[in-house]
């Protein structure tokens, strides 16, 4: 059974950072992408960003493209959100997601969808206050 666990959430200042892991397990996530979304109070869910498990390859959302970083460690099965310069719009609870991808996919465009992920975590709670 495939299990995604979040942490690393927490209350941070306004420009402070935050790291936040996933830890995933119950299967092998080599054709995998692994994705963070997140959601505000009366908002729908978004995109934040997403990384490939086998190249690596990583995508943004323009709303935090110079300020995240996501990566992946093949070894840990984990996949991370390095958060800086947070803003209080950043607030919101992250969930991390993991969908199978296939080759005829163009990456830039279904990994951005939350409808195509097929695992979801729990969700860790980000608060950036001002």
């Amino acid at each position: 059974q495939v299990q995604l666990v979040e942490s690393g959430g927490g209350l941070v200042q306004a420009g402070g950072s935050l790291r936040l892991s996933c830890a995933a397990s119950g299967r092998t996530f080599n054709n995998y992408a692994m994705g963070w979304f997140r959601q505000a109070p009366g908002k729908e869910r978004e995109f934040v960003a997403a990384v490939t498990w086998s190249r690596g390859s990583t995508y943004y959302a323009d709303s935090v493209k110079g300020r995240f970083t996501v990566s992946r460690d093949n070894t840990k099965n984990t996949v991370y959100l390095q958060m800086y310069s947070l803003k209080p719009e950043d607030t919101a609870v992250y969930y991390c997601a993991a969908r199978l991808l296939f080759s005829w996919e163009r990456e830039s465009i279904v990994l951005v969808a939350p409808k195509g992920y097929d695992y979801w975590g729990q969700g860790t709670q980000v608060t950036v206050s001002s």
